[in-house]
């Protein structure tokens, strides 16, 4: 089996590129992917793969039945949204649509993902089971696909007994890819903060409260509670990436806009620290005379690998690339909306390397690039851990 899905990778890989490169030219950002989900639609049709469309209105569901098809089920999902983002590559391929760009992927797992499919649909009297594809839209983007698909019920009629995905990894050498079981990516919230005060002549400010000062207050404070709170045991981030002031020289404004991120890996301390930030940042902007509007919009919950079918999933990549090319994650602080289907069902998110000496670059930035031979092992391997575990 290995052979076969090694020969026919490799015979699809021009197919895989081309795919991926189409997407990469023509990105669309989260709720928006229409062309891009029309582009799946057409590509599997051709395949002869039937499928279901408009879940969260642009994703798709695509069906492969082996022998027996109600043994067990398998999902494989690709993510196809894009980010807000001006391309800085110079490729034939660069996105043709201004501010957006697939800069995280999503352009090589659907590629992928519908290599997968060209290689399983030729192989399907050759195992057991059924696979689902799942091309989902807005990952990047809250509450997320993921949580909405299972809202709507599409993957409460799957029921899939595993749950499998691929992210691409910079910091991975094409050729390789890692693994982390249980606990692996962490949650993560947006802060939207609105300090308000009483602005005028920065030449008077005993006339005035200050929301600027109260705001740094607010970041500096605000830190005590990942330092003086959290177990220490448990990592937790705590950063704001946006800080708006209207003033000017000598102008104080009346407000200032502040939002950011909490990500951790326990609920119980999640609830816990929204709770401590929202008194602390009231607490602080009352006592200097101001108020403050804290929300915090709750975004994804840590994902977690299930150990048995991680550790299956391990196994298998080691016998399809060899044990030296499969290696061991950390935890993450980045998030996921896979984190879902990973508290629903049993599920692994493993890592597929991407880089060479001259495509370096780190995801969500301008300059993010892979090295497309990797599109190889993003579909085949994807294949044998399917096969694998549906033998079992």
């Amino acid at each position: 089996m290995i052979e076969k899905i090694k020969r026919i990778s490799k015979e699809i890989l021009p197919e895989i590129i081309r795919i991926r490169r189409h997407l990469h030219q023509h990105p669309e950002l989260s709720f928006k992917e229409f062309n891009t989900s029309l582009f799946i639609q057409a590509e599997l049709t051709k395949l002869n793969i039937p499928f279901t469309t408009g879940h969260v209105n642009t994703g798709i569901i695509g069906t492969i039945e082996g022998n027996n098809p109600n043994s067990k089920t398998i999902l494989l999902r690709a993510d196809i949204d894009a980010l807000p983002i001006e391309e800085k590559n110079e490729v034939a391929y660069c996105s043709s649509n201004k501010g957006v760009m697939h800069a995280c992927g999503h352009d090589a797992h659907t590629a992928s993902l519908i290599g997968a499919a060209t290689i399983l649909n030729q192989l399907k009297n050759e195992f057991s089971g059924t696979i689902k594809l799942l091309f989902q839209p807005a990952e990047e983007q809250l509450p997320g696909g993921a949580k909405l698909l299972i809202d709507e019920g599409a993957l409460d009629k799957i029921n899939p007994n595993f749950c499998l995905a691929q992210h691409v990894f910079p910091e991975l050498p094409a050729g390789k890819v890692g693994f982390k079981k249980g606990t692996y990516m962490a949650s993560a919230d947006e802060l939207h903060v609105t300090v308000h005060g009483k602005g005028g002549h920065a030449a008077l400010p005993h006339k005035l409260i200050d929301p600027i000062l109260i705001t740094a207050q607010l970041i500096t404070n605000l830190q005590q509670i990942i330092s003086r709170n959290n177990n220490p045991l448990t990592p937790s981030v705590l950063s704001f990436g946006f800080l708006e002031a209207k003033g000017a020289t000598n102008v104080i404004p009346n407000s200032v806009k502040l939002k950011g991120t909490f990500r951790t890996f326990d609920e119980k301390w999640r609830l816990s620290a929204h709770n401590k930030m929202k008194k602390m940042a009231s607490s602080i902007a009352e006592s200097m005379g101001g108020s403050c509007d804290f929300e915090i919009k709750k975004g994804y919950p840590y994902l977690i690998n299930d150990d048995r079918f991680t550790e299956h999933a391990i196994d298998a990549a080691k016998e399809y690339l060899g044990e030296e090319n499969v290696v061991d994650l950390d935890l993450r602080m980045t998030s996921e909306d896979f984190s879902y289907l990973s508290h629903r069902f049993p599920s692994c998110f493993y890592r597929l390397g991407t880089n060479n000496k001259n495509i370096n670059s780190n995801l969500h930035t301008p300059t993010f690039n892979i090295d497309e031979s990797a599109l190889e092992i993003g579909a085949g391997l994807f294949c044998f851990i399917a096969i694998k575990e549906l033998s079992k």
